[in-house]
């Protein structure tokens, strides 16, 4: 057992060597497209369609800096709602969005879209898509299962829905930017930033990125939440392997946007779904 005395002697002995700790950035250089560069009939069409969006909090987020953004851009007219599978029975055009599921069970939140998507009535959704959380992911998460499942899930989806565009997205990563508290949680299990649980997300987004790439339209919210204004990546090492993490700038507590994440993550959102749909 970790004592309180154990742990505030491992406190001052490495406080000084966590400093920076997480703070690495690759050299690799990403672009983000600005909303403004999007044209007009392309927002035109975005707002034509029916969109279902299946969620937990970190899409709660991501909602939130989208709402923002219209209100800015009096070109962008989504009418964004929180709802329930019935929201397809909407006779206008909608971006309908609920939560799913249970964060740490990521095959329910599947299970739960499959229904909502079987469950509509004869109302298509143009556009239908989840996201899993970080929180379905941990150390011991068998990746590869889960990527089948997801893969084979959505496939049949897609055949069963031929006239629905399913998207397929990564999964959003948490801050390796360690302080003092942080490093203290983790040795009590009490801290979402855990290295093993990110090399696990990293995992999945690549095998996503791998097979799917040029077959299936990919949202890469964790790319995006990986990328600096600037284009830096941010990284950190494991096991003497380099993978990404979200920008600690992007967040308040490690794992949740906070506005600034938000709104970065809303206009590559928005713009993803304009011009790629």
């Amino acid at each position: 057992m970790i004592t309180k005395s154990l742990i505030s002697l491992c406190l001052f002995l490495c406080s000084l060597c966590l400093i920076g700790c997480g703070r690495q950035t690759s050299a690799k250089q990403h672009s983000y497209t600005a909303l403004n560069n999007v044209p007009l009939p392309a927002w035109k069409q975005l707002a034509s369609k029916n969109i279902y969006f299946g969620h937990q909090s970190v899409g709660g987020n991501i909602i939130e800096g989208v709402e923002e953004l219209i209100k800015e851009h009096g070109q962008i007219n989504l009418h964004i709602t929180r709802a329930t599978p019935a929201a397809f029975t909407i006779p206008t055009p909608v971006f309908a969005h609920s939560e799913i599921g249970k964060n740490g069970d990521p095959r329910a939140k599947m299970e739960e879209f499959v229904k909502i998507i079987e469950t509509r009535g004869e109302a298509e959704a143009s556009v239908a898509f989840f996201k899993f959380c970080y929180a379905d992911f941990d150390h011991a998460t068998d990746v590869n299962r889960l990527f089948e499942y997801y893969r084979t899930t959505m496939s049949r989806l897609q055949r069963l829905h031929p006239n629905t565009t399913f998207v397929y997205v990564t999964v959003p990563l948490v801050s390796m930017n360690e302080g003092v508290k942080d490093w203290a949680k983790r040795l009590l299990g009490r801290s979402i930033k855990d290295p093993d649980a990110n090399v696990k997300r990293n995992q999945f987004n690549d095998l996503l990125r791998t097979e799917l790439a040029g077959k299936e339209l990919i949202f890469d919210l964790a790319g995006i939440e990986a990328t600096f204004p600037d284009g830096r990546r941010a990284s950190f090492t494991n096991a003497g392997k380099m993978y990404d993490a979200l920008v600690p700038d992007y967040t308040h507590d490690g794992g949740h946007l906070n506005e600034a994440g938000r709104r970065m993550v809303a206009a590559q959102f928005l713009v993803f779904l304009a011009t790629s749909l």
